[in-house]
């Protein structure tokens, strides 16, 4: 049997211990089907280019392909270049990291959202406000802001006024963000769907008395639940748009139950889920990837 090597990339720079945790459940799952690992902190790779040439700073031995559970699209992006198969692709890491760009690829195949404005690009801060104007007539109060950046439902805001608006856009300065409609059927109350490939391998309600964000870091509550073959359809055929090979898709529910889609998630922490529901999806993830991968070297 040909054994396969892999680098498990996660982020160096965050001490908590659910991000070397999920690297750990990934490389255990890797082991039972014959892979060796190597556990690496995205901070100790350092991309290099040296005589016209691609490299990583003192590392000699490559691997053959990377679980990358980071969101360093620039690494992932080198190794890519270096031959290197990466999962999830760089491309994927990079649309899912921005919200706007997330939103732009689901646009153009008439996935179900909330009604979206992109703000415009700043260099410094924003000094003329009609936008912020013409985006409230739109989408009406309370609205929705989100900076295009963001993990665990941070850099989300609920704006109640405009006073309010201008003071947020002020306040988030030139980082990219977006506003959006806010439906209020789903306050508090969202779905997450983890996807590996082609199919919704564990899904979970999540909800919140105290906040309109249910994540879970933000004290909601998760529950056990059966996601419905438009919401599972829904959630594979988005992972699928932005190219990911496993995704945490988040879904609200419209004011007739349809499902709508909040965001996607590239490298979601399977923990909460794995609490709730009794599955590691990491049992689905590594085999996906092993396949893909061996299925890209075939001649």
């Amino acid at each position: 049997m040909i054994s396969y090597h892999s680098w498990i990339i996660y982020n160096g720079n965050l001490p908590q211990e659910k991000f070397i945790e999920l690297a750990s459940w990934m490389e255990k799952v890797a082991h039972q089907h014959q892979v060796t690992t190597q556990l690496m902190k995205n901070n100790s790779l350092l991309p290099t280019v040296v005589n016209g040439r691609l490299a990583l700073e003192g590392q000699d031995m490559l691997p053959d392909f990377v679980i990358f559970l980071d969101k360093d699209i620039l690494l992932a992006k080198h190794l890519e270049m270096m031959g290197i198969p990466v999962y999830n692709s760089a491309s994927a890491i990079e649309i899912c990291d921005n919200k706007s760009l997330t939103f732009q690829r689901l646009a153009a195949h008439g996935i179900p959202m909330p009604k979206t404005i992109l703000a415009p690009f700043v260099f410094f801060e924003h000094q003329d406000m009609t936008p912020f104007e013409r985006a409230a007539d739109s989408l009406g109060f309370p609205l929705v802001v989100k900076e295009a950046y963001g993990s665990f439902g941070m850099q989300v805001y609920l704006v109640h006024t405009t006073e309010e608006l201008f003071a947020l856009v002020r306040e988030i300065g030139n980082r990219p963000f977006l506003l959006q409609e806010f439906i209020a059927s789903s306050k508090g109350r969202d779905v997450r769907l983890n996807v590996v490939g082609d199919k919704v391998v564990a899904s979970m309600l999540r909800v919140s008395d105290t906040d309109f964000r249910a994540n879970v870091s933000n004290g909601g509550k998760m529950m056990t639940y059966e996601p419905t073959q438009a919401e599972m359809n829904l959630a594979v055929r988005c992972s699928q748009l932005v190219g990911a090979d496993f995704s945490g898709v988040d879904i609200l529910f419209a004011s007739d139950g349809s499902p709508l889609v909040c965001e996607i998630n590239s490298n979601a922490h399977i923990k909460n889920i794995f609490d709730c529901t009794g599955i590691n999806v990491a049992e689905y993830i590594v085999p996906h990837i092993l396949e893909k991968f061996k299925g890209q070297i075939a001649p």
